[in-house]
């Protein structure tokens, strides 16, 4: 094992892939030395592997996705970077209707493994258009995949295995956690795509969280040991493909499912792993299913009133306190409608 930074531990995915295979190059803007991207996370590449691999480009997120997707369907492996996932929303059409459309409509013929990085979140006082989490939105896209891991190892890993697979992946990093240290294993780590992760086990309530909310769920666990309170923290570390073998099989375990996530509450992939769990194993649960969300408002940027609409351990805390008191067993008449 070493420790590195999750940022050091994207880059250093990028270099193995790039030293790999010969048809991977990055695509996006300020990606060039002396920048390295917005948040550095290609610092060094274009100065040990040319201008012909790192490409940096204009302020026009439809065009070089666009240019990517070409090259992506004549065989090459391009790794996208867009500067803010808040800009994602200049690519609608490639990302909405060409990139994840093309296999499919070519049955089968024509592959497009593409890979499109983005930083997302906030708790960074960046305001309401450089800091939303949209992967609510692109998860409503078919033949789109979507990784957010939370640790160093997990971004190395998965970044590795999305850009070898066939098939476009939106991959997601919170810019609050570049600076990260974690262990990395060392030579050739791959993750797998739809393999939740447990990084905290427990018996008396599942804590569902991805990307950022992961490590304040741990933190709200421990502070619930304190208290008597053993809560599971699942990682679900992509959410296309989902793990719902590993999300069932916990709740099952525990009777309780808190899930956290830091979009807003309305409308967001939360509530897809609520209608899993309550089609799939509505019986198991021992109280309602509560999720710890952002208000529904634009995010202001004062630091105080970002607080106030954000997610907060102490919100966690409170949400699986309250289904941990509040156990009572979900009607037999609403099970048996179910099925």
């Amino acid at each position: 094992m070493t420790t590195l930074r999750y940022r050091a531990a994207l880059n250093e995915a990028l270099r193995e892939e790039l030293d790999r295979d010969p048809r991977v190059f990055l695509i996006g803007e300020d990606l060039r030395d002396p920048w390295g991207g917005t948040f550095r996370v290609t610092q060094g590449l274009s100065t040990d592997y040319g201008e012909d691999r790192i490409l940096s480009t204009p302020i026009a997120e439809n065009g070089f996705l666009g240019v990517a997707l070409g090259c992506a369907m004549m065989g090459l492996r391009p790794v996208v970077e867009l500067m803010h996932m808040d800009f994602s929303m200049n690519a609608m059409d490639m990302l909405a209707n060409q990139i994840p459309k093309i296999r499919y409509m070519t049955g089968g013929q024509v592959k497009v493994p593409l890979v499109v990085r983005t930083p997302a979140g906030g708790y960074k006082a960046f305001a309401a258009q450089h800091s939303q989490c949209l992967e609510g939105l692109f998860a409503h896209i078919p033949g789109l995949l979507i990784a957010a891991p939370s640790t160093p190892a997990d971004a190395k890993g998965l970044l590795k295995t999305a850009i070898r697979l066939d098939d476009p992946v939106l991959f997601i990093e919170h810019k609050q956690m570049y600076m990260l240290n974690g262990e990395v294993p060392e030579g050739e780590h791959l993750v797998p795509f739809g393999v939740a992760d447990v990084k905290r086990p427990g018996a008396d309530c599942t804590i569902v969280a991805w990307s950022k909310m992961v490590h304040m769920s741990l933190e709200a666990a421990d502070r619930l040991a304190a208290e008597g309170i053993d809560a599971e923290v699942l990682d679900l570390r992509t959410l296309v493909p989902l793990d719902e073998g590993a999300l069932l099989s916990s709740v099952r375990k525990t009777g309780r499912l808190v899930i956290v996530q830091e979009a807003p509450e309305r409308g967001g992939y939360g509530a897809e792993i609520a209608a899993v769990v309550a089609g799939k194993a509505l019986s198991s649960l021992r109280t309602e299913i509560r999720r710890v969300a952002a208000r529904n408002v634009p995010l202001p940027m004062a630091p105080n009133l970002e607080n106030a609409v954000l997610p907060q351990i102490e919100s966690v805390v409170e949400a699986v306190r309250a289904a941990v008191q509040d156990a009572h067993p979900v009607p037999t008449a609403a099970r048996e409608r179910v099925g």
